[in-house]
């Protein structure tokens, strides 16, 4: 007997429960992403109009990747209904570039580089979250975003002022990160965009090439016979360029020092000179520049950017974290994901004005969080971050996530499925919810009804078919996987 022939007897197109990774699972995605909803969903979502931080512990299959799909979903279904106060969604869930380009500075460390990330500080995480939110940012202005993404038109775009416009420009030159297009193009592509004239800025490029074109004439017409004309000559050729020489000067120190202070990418000091070089001097004068080890010059950029995203009908900001135990330097190791993730625990940040933070973290590391002392708790006020230190499912709420799921996969609408009709009349609802309990999570739940209907359909033909799953199985079943769920999670085993 086949599974397909089991639920084919249902009205159920295809299997429910084979899926167990929510961000490939297109039966949650096209089914149940806004109907399905773990029972603390209000207190971890929050008001879109008023984002707030929420920090979220949950083992491996709570649900942590579905909650940010449902947050990214909601938010963008609020976006369509108001494009005046729309949340700029910043997704970042994918460390591995970062890391990669943190450990290839930190030379000292190549040799073990899992222990760079001791020296991790929180104004990295900053220059990242600024690195993808930029980028995302002038892909829209350019019309390069992704399909779903809000729309920037020009008229928004015109309600820019010149001050607003530089400090975009500034921006790009900074954290604009991008492998499709040259630094310097697409920097440029964005100035026609924004229609910001800089030609000004190039008045002592222009001053040293008019000083050595009058010295070159001046030369082919009289050549100074004596050492002073020539000396002379070549004192006016170099004061021409000096204002040039030293201004070009000073911008490679500046942008040395930007490329050595954000370890998250990689700047090419040349042409971040070049952009610099494109703003007016008291346009670039004051202006706050990430070149030391500190977080003060990333708030004030970061206000700048908030500043920016209001005026194009952005009420707000959302930074979703996720994934942080996937990236190949941490590797699951709970250890690693706190020197990660620990920075990020700073109330000032966590509670920026106009930015929410949504953490999805890995339950692991609550042992190192319970170990902290008290300036730990000070510094991070986790009291005040919407803290769930376990993401946990009842077994009345897995029991409503199984159904959910065959309904998603039923032919008909009209024709109700529920998951305990698959079973024999003598295991009752109540027996279902205890056994389901016993699972925790999602993905075993799914994990083991797949093995289950597996077992069931193994012992019949296709000739001789029951279409109820029977105790006996269903005992067995679980013993099985309940000792391999024990296995796992003394990490000795997998399910």
């Amino acid at each position: 007997m086949k599974v397909q022939q089991f639920l084919a007897h249902y009205g159920i197109e295809e299997n429910p429960f084979a899926q167990e990774d929510a961000q490939t699972d297109h039966v949650f995605r096209d089914h149940c992403l806004a109907a399905t909803h773990h029972p603390a969903w209000d207190k971890i979502f929050g008001n879109p109009e008023h984002p707030s931080t929420s920090v979220v512990f949950g083992e491996k299959g709570a649900g942590k990747t579905a909650l940010r799909l449902q947050i990214v979903g909601e938010l963008r279904r609020f976006n369509e209904s108001h494009p005046d106060r729309q949340v700029f969604i910043v997704e970042y869930d994918d460390f591995n570039p970062f890391l990669d380009s943190f450990v290839s500075r930190l030379r000292s460390w190549n040799r073990k580089p899992t222990r760079a990330l001791s020296r991790w500080r929180l104004w990295d995480h900053m220059d990242a979250i600024l690195c993808l939110a930029t980028t995302k940012l002038i892909n829209l202005i350019l019309d390069e975003g992704r399909v779903d993404d809000p729309k920037i038109n020009a008229d928004t775009i015109s309600n820019l002022s010149r001050a607003q416009r530089r400090d975009l420009l500034l921006l790009a030159a900074l954290y604009d990160h991008t492998l499709g297009q040259p630094a310097e193009q697409r920097w440029n592509a964005l100035r026609r965009k924004l229609r910001f004239n800089s030609w000004w800025a190039q008045w002592d490029l222009i001053f040293g090439a008019v000083v050595s074109a009058g010295v070159a004439g001046a030369a082919a017409y009289f050549w100074p016979p004596d050492t002073t004309g020539r000396w002379l000559l070549g004192g006016i050729f170099a004061a021409g360029w000096g204002p040039w020489l030293q201004r070009q000067l000073g911008l490679l120190w500046k942008s040395y020092r930007v490329s050595r202070e954000v370890r998250v990418f990689d700047h090419l000091t040349n042409t971040l000179r070049r952009l610099l070089s494109r703003f007016e001097r008291q346009e670039l004068a004051g202006q706050p520049m990430p070149t030391k080890d500190r977080s003060d010059d990333r708030y004030e950029l970061l206000a700048k950017l908030q500043n920016l995203l209001k005026t194009l009908g952005f009420g707000s900001m959302l930074v979703l974290v996720d994934r942080v135990d996937e990236p190949h330097l941490v590797n699951g190791s709970a250890e690693r994901i706190k020197d990660l993730v620990w920075p990020l625990f700073d109330n000032k940040f966590l509670k920026h004005i106009g930015i929410g933070f949504k953490l999805l973290l890995p339950s692991e590391v609550t042992y190192y969080l319970k170990r902290e002392e008290k300036e730990f708790y000070e510094r991070s006020r986790l009291d005040k971050q919407n803290l769930i230190l376990s993401l946990e499912w009842t077994g009345e709420s897995l029991y409503d996530v199984a159904n959910n799921r065959i309904r998603a996969c039923v032919k008909s609408p009209s024709n109700p499925v529920s998951i305990q009709q698959m079973f024999d009349d003598t295991i009752t609802e109540a027996e279902l919810i205890r056994i389901f309990s016993q699972l925790r999570v999602p993905r075993h739940l799914f994990k083991f009804l797949y093995r289950l209907l597996v077992e069931h359909c193994n012992r019949f033909t296709e000739q001789t078919p029951r279409w109820r799953v029977n105790r006996e199985t269903l005992q067995s079943a679980l013993a099985l996987y309940m000792r391999d769920l024990d296995a796992f999670d003394r990490g000795m085993g997998t399910v």
